[in-house]
């Protein structure tokens, strides 16, 4: 069976990375996995979709965070362990990221599946950014409030996927040598950003 290709999307807040990832998942017919993937890791690993919701690109980086968030029983593939639920649901995607990388060319957003993915042979790893500007007035028009409550949204939801992703890899969030193609949706937009990584991977050779 051929290797699978595998779109990897990391993506700063309001940046539009996660409209890029569909966009480029339509552009090669394929799927992209985003938020479904929490319905999925909740059938494999038994726990309610709303507690895995909750824990959803949260690293437990803290007892208090831990005892908060409570522990679950997850089964692996090779033994049932007690672990905080937001281990629990890292584990559980970890497992459906890997499982759909062998089975289907698939664009994934988020959750360090870049660094889950990282030994797959066609691999293309993107981190999605723009201007802060911009990313304030797409929040401003999505989430209808101020510039100045997107603009501390932005900061806050950076800072806790930067901490989800260092936590569980290791390494850097957003460092562009973790990347294959860094893009800037202020440069050349949403469509263009998607044609730009469909190029790259065509290039590459992974797609005709």
């Amino acid at each position: 069976m051929s290797e699978k290709l595998v779109i990897t999307i990391e993506r700063q807040y309001g940046s539009g990375g996660r409209d890029v990832g569909h966009k480029v998942a339509e552009l090669i017919g394929a799927h992209c996995y985003d938020q479904d993937l929490i319905v999925m890791a909740a059938k494999k690993s038994g726990i309610s979709e709303e507690a895995l919701r909750a824990a959803d690109e949260q690293a437990s980086s803290s007892l208090l965070y831990t005892l908060a968030m409570g522990a679950s029983m997850i089964y692996t593939n090779t033994t049932p362990m007690a672990v905080p639920i937001n281990d629990a649901l890292f584990i559980a995607q970890s497992e459906i990221i890997r499982e759909l990388s062998e089975t289907e060319n698939c664009v994934i957003v988020g959750r360090c599946a870049d660094y889950i993915l990282k030994d797959h042979a066609k691999l293309v790893k993107v981190f999605v950014q723009g201007d802060v500007e911009d990313r304030i007035e797409r929040i401003t028009q999505r989430a209808g409030i101020s510039a100045g409550e997107a603009k501390d949204r932005i900061s806050k939801k950076d800072k806790k996927r930067s901490s989800y992703y260092n936590y569980y890899t290791g390494g850097k969030w957003g460092k562009a040598e973790n990347y294959n193609l860094v893009v800037s949706t202020s440069k050349i937009g949403i469509d263009g950003a998607a044609k730009l990584i469909v190029e790259y991977a065509k290039t590459l050779g992974y797609l005709e």
